[in-house]
């Protein structure tokens, strides 16, 4: 699906004709138009069958011939992204981040993981980060065995084609937050590539506030022949880490789960189980993408992934950063982590015929509209808290400015407890402190963000309480 000029224009008019509405009520960026507008099928389907094409991407599989196996392939996808880059006015730059796997139970020797890595510079908080990724890798039934064909037509050439068709759509404007754009490998083996590049970042102390992967985001086609190409999952859980670290320090007899004992106490004192970073970038995403797509659903899954199973946001969200998974509303497994066969007239194998291109278009056009509104927004408010110095049916809710010169005012939102995305708002001005009258705390849960100057909100933040 394509947006067209004439579409455009009529979003336009839109926003003008509303914008008699109520403060709060969000209006269509004309840049993020233009961005989603240049997201074509096209480009989409050519980046997936060009994956296909290297027979295998298998993280062991072939890194020296220019027509197959994993070195092709990246070598591919990093000229495409510096192509796109050149239109970027030097603000993206496109480098190889590899490091070598020692070998494992596994991995019987060690191992070069490379993942292509587009950085496009913020241009007023550039320390502010956001990160998009596929894995290019792919698998066949044995997912060691690096001379079969596997195809990964949509595990995961669709993840990795939605993030090269963003990356060239950001690339030639201008966004106040860093974006980085990365294709990922050793994703089937033990998630290899992100767990690497996630941890120099937390490392270095690095600013990510927020981190997207799309994985199986091909087909809107399940196994029993089910449909449906308006919808789209979203994994957004930041509360099992917490859980994680716990269990491994006590294992480990270690008193590294004292932190996470401490924010869990804090969660469960106020009643944010639903509201860690994690679950406000979800809300976040998914009012973006609905509406900026209109007729397409986000559901919300309050999971860090499917059931026992992970992807590339999971070594993100373990190092404390916000992080969320795209993936179709159903999956096939007959066209997963197979060999090319056919079994009693069964077709296995994850293969270019099962992909639905237009479906990976409007997938990558949510990403996009909820990327681009991080990136334009200004940083979230400081220490916001929710007074509770005495009872009473009003709520007060106090933050710190950020350091950012495009903060206009703030936003306060609030929705019922159990209610899963925001039900109310109110822009409260350039203030740092309101009261709420008349909405008392026990039956509300609260959110504050910043605004911009054009009117973009950062994520909201849940207030902790202070006396």
């Amino acid at each position: 699906m394509r947006l067209s000029v004439r579409r455009l224009q009529a979003c336009l008019l839109l926003i003008l004709s509303t914008a008699s509405l109520s403060a709060t009520t969000p209006v269509l960026d004309a840049q993020i138009l233009t961005v989603l507008g240049t997201i074509r099928p096209a480009d989409i389907q050519a980046y997936d069958e060009k994956l296909v094409s290297f027979g295998t991407r298998n993280t062991l599989s072939d890194t020296e011939s220019n027509t197959r196996g994993i070195g092709a392939a990246r070598r591919w996808i990093k000229q495409e992204l510096e192509r796109c880059a050149a239109k970027s006015d030097g603000r993206m730059q496109v480098a190889f981040d590899a490091y070598t796997e020692p070998a494992g139970r596994l991995l019987k020797q060690p191992v070069e993981v490379v993942n292509v890595v587009a950085t496009l510079q913020g241009t007023a908080t550039p320390e502010r980060v956001l990160v998009v990724s596929g894995h290019y890798d792919s698998r066949a039934t044995d997912v060691m065995n690096g001379q079969i064909d596997a195809p990964g037509a949509d595990d995961d050439a669709s993840g990795t084609a939605a993030m090269m068709a963003m990356a060239c759509a950001f690339a030639p404007y201008r966004w106040p937050a860093t974006i980085v754009f990365m294709a990922v490998a050793g994703e089937e083996q033990g998630l290899w590539g992100a767990t690497h590049w996630a941890d120099t970042a937390a490392q270095a102390h690095r600013n990510i506030i927020g981190m997207i992967t799309n994985d199986i985001i091909g087909t809107p086609v399940g196994d029993q022949g089910q449909r449906d190409d308006q919808q789209v999952r979203l994994f957004a859980d930041g509360l099992s880490p917490l859980l994680q670290m716990i269990v491994a320090a006590r294992k480990n007899q270690a008193p590294a789960g004292e932190a996470a004992q401490t924010a869990i106490a804090a969660i469960a004192q106020s009643g944010g189980g639903e509201d860690t970073p994690t679950s406000q970038l979800g809300r976040y995403l998914k009012e973006a993408g609905e509406r900026y797509v209109p007729g397409f659903t986000v559901k919300l899954i309050g999971r860090r992934d499917r059931f026992l199973r992970g992807g590339d946001h999971l070594p993100f969200l373990e190092r404390g950063y916000a992080a969320v998974r795209f993936s179709e509303p159903y999956e096939n497994f007959a066209h997963q982590h197979q060999d090319i066969r056919v079994v009693d007239g069964t077709q296995y194998g994850d293969l270019s015929a099962f992909i639905d291109v237009p479906y990976i278009t409007r997938v990558t056009q949510v990403n996009a509209a909820g990327l681009a509104s991080l990136a334009l927004a200004p940083a979230a408010p400081h220490e916001v808290g929710i007074e509770v110095t005495e009872l009473t049916n009003d709520s007060t809710l106090r933050w710190q400015a950020p350091e950012d010169d495009d903060v206009a005012g703030y936003r306060i939102y609030w929705r019922e407890a159990g209610a899963t995305t925001w039900q109310h708002a109110e822009d409260v001005g350039n203030v740092t402190r309101y009261t709420l009258k008349g909405i008392s705390k026990d039956n509300f849960v609260f959110g504050v963000s910043t605004l911009s100057k054009t009117g973009q909100a950062s994520l909201a933040v849940f207030p902790k309480p202070v006396r």
